[in-house]
């Protein structure tokens, strides 16, 4: 008979855990709201059937007391109290009792029983009652483990919507609903503390092992005089630091002269066409290639002035693809009219290769293209019209550039893909360090410098040891001298690629 509570978010998932608990037959006694939503008094039918069968054996025992027997009624007295102190444990119950009273009063009333012809007791009785409905009205509290509250309709009557029973409805308390939304942006600020911790740890990493090289090279230096010294003249000369350690590294300790044995090995890895045959000699179509104004132009005329010389201009034949400059044809035109070949124009792919096709009982065809930066979008657009199979790209680079320079023109240019390099300029060249350099890393070919404007007078092939021992001799402004603090300075940077520094074989 005892009363259970249930709590849930709404009356309705309520009175299925009702259900689920008790059965369909549950006796609701009170709904109330509370903090984890509204709260429901149940009890189970044996309870109820418990009340009535209390409430039946209340009249018998009353039976007595009507006949005047003041025993009789003081025992009837001790017996309602005995049974209101058993039904205190059912609010249902003490409703019950409270209701039985209520319409016995109302018979009396009815019936016309003066109220005062009633015993003391039975009126004290109908007092306590009466207080008792009144407190039961006002939901004041009363000396039971159940709270009592004011007497309600059945919430059975009414019945829920159908529930799905393969998700009953859960106690309030035990339901747990995360917020996922605070979740994914504490995990995503975890990440983020991660990941920037990680990267400071790298460049930490970084730093602890370029400052701890710097220095093993540095005291490398100190603890060998003639490394030193090479890197200092290498520096001097315009090489790249990368080959600058290479070189540095394969030093051998027994060595009295280091220029001399740096040029050797310099000499060694350069790649020159000075065991081939010239270019007139060899014949094909030849398209010179490079940035603007390197000299392609007249590194063309020099090229056909040589080969008219040999075999006459009959076999040679003259294309031009520079159609963007005012009167840049015109250039090349009068040089073929002293040679006395004629000067055919290109403007796109299927033109130059109706010109192909025209001039393909030529021994030699060289081909004039316009000049455009490296970093120019029309570059790949050139290197794509002259890739036909029979083309062979010469690429001509300023000996008197900056390192980086002939490093980036050579990459855009794809240089590997070329069947050689033509050095030009190399009259107003400082230092040819930096353009042998690149050639060396990149293991490109020299097939030719150019080192003036005379045609065909400035068009020579060197061989390794004369670029070489060019390079070496150095040159330049004091400004630009470094001192043995200076070299320092110039290696505390991280040590160069793998690639830079495998492209020299001591």
């Amino acid at each position: 008979m005892n009363v259970r509570r249930f709590t849930a978010r709404t009356s309705r998932d309520a009175l299925v855990l009702v259900r689920q608990a008790l059965g369909e037959d549950a006796v609701v006694l009170s709904t109330k709201p509370c903090a984890d939503g509204i709260e429901v008094l149940a009890m189970a039918p044996e309870g109820m059937r418990q009340v009535e069968r209390y409430s039946q054996a209340e009249p018998a025992a009353a039976a007595p007391a009507r006949g005047n027997a003041r025993p009789d009624f003081v025992n009837s007295v001790q017996a309602v109290e005995d049974d209101v102190a058993q039904l205190s444990m059912s609010t249902l119950s003490f409703q019950d009792y409270v209701r039985e009273r209520m319409l016995k009063r109302r018979h009396a009333a009815m019936t016309n029983e003066p109220r005062g012809t009633a015993p003391a007791e039975t009126e004290a009785l109908f007092e306590r009652t009466s207080v008792l409905e009144q407190r039961m009205t006002e939901r004041a509290p009363v000396a039971m483990p159940v709270p009592v509250l004011a007497a309600q309709p059945p919430v059975v009557q009414r019945e829920p919507a159908p529930v799905l029973r393969d998700n009953p409805p859960q106690r309030s308390s035990e339901i747990h609903v995360p917020d996922l939304a605070a979740q994914a942006a504490t995990e995503s600020a975890a990440r983020r503390d991660q990941q920037d911790m990680m990267n400071e740890l790298r460049q930490v990493k970084g730093l602890i092992e370029e400052r701890f090289g710097a220095l093993a090279f540095i005291e490398k230096l100190q603890r060998q005089p003639g490394q030193a010294r090479l890197t200092q003249k290498l520096l001097d000369c315009g090489f790249s630091p990368a080959l600058i350690r290479k070189l540095g590294d394969s030093l051998p300790q027994d060595v009295s002269d280091e220029s001399a044995w740096a040029a050797s090995v310099l000499e060694r890895n350069l790649i020159t066409a000075e065991h081939d045959a010239p270019l007139e000699d060899q014949g094909g179509v030849y398209a010179l290639v490079g940035a603007t104004g390197v000299g392609k132009t007249t590194t063309t005329a020099k090229i056909a002035a040589a080969f008219a010389t040999k075999y006459g201009a009959a076999n040679l034949g003259l294309i031009t693809l520079d159609a963007y400059r005012i009167g840049a044809h015109e250039q090349l035109r009068a040089y073929g009219r002293i040679l006395g070949v004629p000067v055919h124009t290109a403007h796109d792919r299927a033109s130059l290769e109706d010109l192909l096709e025209l001039l393909a009982g030529k021994k030699m065809v060289l081909i004039d293209t316009a000049g455009m930066a490296q970093r120019d979008t029309r570059t790949r657009e050139l290197l794509d019209m002259l890739s036909h199979r029979s083309v062979q790209k010469l690429l001509v680079v300023n000996a008197a550039s900056q390192g980086e320079t002939i490093e980036d023109v050579l990459i855009a240019y794809r240089a590997t893909a070329c069947a050689g390099v033509v050095l030009s300029k190399m009259d107003e060249a400082v230092k040819l360090g930096p353009a042998l350099d690149a050639l060396i890393r990149h293991k490109l070919k020299v097939v030719g410098v150019a080192n003036g404007q005379r045609v065909p007078e400035d068009w020579h092939r060197l061989s390794a040891n004369a670029l070489v021992h060019r390079s070496m001799r150095g040159g330049g402004s004091t400004a630009y001298k470094l001192d043995a603090s200076d070299v320092s300075l110039i290696f505390t940077a991280a040590h160069g690629n793998a690639a830079a520094r495998h492209a020299l074989h001591a």
